[in-house]
């Protein structure tokens, strides 16, 4: 994945991340609240009768408030779906519709579209209730990394993927190393050799899968974890039997009672700790040339405004955003020049007093994160979110407000 096409995907990340946010705070009254996740092969013509039925079986709901509410929201769906040939887009659709209480004893219908979710939808899901049905989505949004797994003893071995945190078992294989007991007529020397040299053509058989499977995706890869007991899994690495290149992404080996499908999953468990490092590893590199570049470097910078001037010169290489940043930025139009709050998102819009003394409404009010992204997509600016899983990460949020540069020059602001 290029650095844009991967910018892209961080930034759609987080508009489905809001989305969600939004939709988790919706509530209905009785269940009226209506999800539906549409995969990329399920025709669209399928997903309308299916809703026209739903509208027909809601006129018997016993409430009319409830009714009402349920077959508007339907309706709102299928005219939406109205806007789709035969499939959805590659990755499917999920819709959500429904009235929200908006306080007051008054409800307002809300109706949501998101295209191409990050991973696609896996299979048809109708749902209605009080709350939006956000877990599948939420699930995607937690899923990252790629990451390949081996576990393998002497008799067989299974190899597959780990895609964020689903498991995906693709290959396996079956040994033909004879047991520690030879047959009889054999000499002990003669027996032992050809074990030797099946263990060996079973070693290659595996890292054959492993490197059919992995070395086209080296390029995605976050790391390869091999599990399986001792002395197998050391015998296999130490051989070097994988593909050089995979060799060098080797997170760690370990103990795996399992080598059949299950033990893939048992992989996963034991490789947690690993997996936890590796995922924020990228972020600690991020946030340890910040505080370098900031102690003796000259090339940070950090706060809000400082890092909008610098981003405005062009001068940031990198934008560094916390993944927990949720505030807004308020435009306020001085005269001569525009001048900015930097506010909580649940804060009301404030007046503001210019540097010239007067006393002004906001211009326009707009999401920090993407008020920021847009200036950096304007001069080139690679932009970074940034985890709070690790203490540097959370400083980013708690001391530095969340917002911060890594500059390609010095420029004093």
């Amino acid at each position: 994945m290029s650095e844009q096409e991967g910018e892209q995907s961080d930034r759609k990340k987080y508009e489905f991340q809001k989305v969600i946010e939004d939709l988790k705070d919706y509530e209905g009254s009785g269940t009226q609240l209506v999800t539906i996740y549409i995969p990329p092969d399920k025709q669209i013509s399928d997903v309308v009768a299916h809703v026209t039925q739903e509208h027909s079986e809601a006129s018997n709901i016993k409430s009319k408030q409830t009714r009402t509410n349920v077959q508007d929201a339907l309706t709102s769906i299928k005219d939406r779906l109205r806007y789709y040939d035969v499939y959805p887009p590659d990755n499917g659709i999920v819709i959500f519709s429904g009235a929200i209480d908006s306080g007051g004893g008054r409800t307002e219908m809300v109706t949501k579209v998101l295209e191409n979710p990050p991973d696609p939808v896996q299979s048809f899901r109708y749902h209605c209730d009080s709350a939006f049905l956000t877990e599948p989505l939420e699930g995607m949004l937690a899923d990252k990394g790629l990451y390949g797994l081996i576990v393998l003893d002497r008799r067989e071995a299974n190899v597959g993927w780990l895609k964020g945190k689903r498991v995906e078992p693709v290959k396996s294989a079956s040994s033909l190393v004879p047991g520690k007991q030879r047959k009889g007529g054999q000499s002990a020397q003669r027996f032992a050799r050809l074990r030797l040299e099946a263990i060996d053509n079973f070693y290659q058989e595996v890292a054959e899968m492993a490197n059919d499977l992995f070395v086209p995706k080296r390029g995605e890869l976050d790391g390869v974890l091999v599990g399986g007991p001792s002395p197998t899994k050391d015998e296999f690495l130490d051989g070097d039997y994988l593909h050089h290149e995979l060799q060098d992404q080797v997170l760690g080996k370990f103990d795996v009672a399992y080598t059949d499908e299950s033990g893939l999953y048992d992989l996963v468990d034991n490789a947690e700790d690993a997996l936890a490092d590796a995922e924020v590893m990228k972020d600690k590199n991020e946030m340890e040339e910040f505080f370098k570049q900031l102690h003796d470097g000259n090339k940070a910078t950090y706060g809000f405004e400082p890092t909008r001037q610098n981003l405005v010169m062009g001068s940031v290489d990198r934008l560094l955003l916390s993944e927990d940043l949720r505030k807004d930025v308020v435009v306020y139009d001085c005269g001569e020049k525009e001048e900015y709050e930097f506010i909580d998102q649940r804060q009301d819009t404030p007046s503001h007093t210019c540097e010239d003394g007067s006393e002004v409404e906001a211009e326009e009010r707009e999401d920090a994160i993407e008020f920021l992204m847009n200036i950096a997509e304007q001069r080139g600016t690679e932009t970074k979110f940034i985890s709070t899983d690790f203490e540097k990460g959370e400083q980013l949020q708690s001391a530095f407000g969340g917002v911060a540069g890594i500059l390609r020059y010095s420029t004093g602001v």
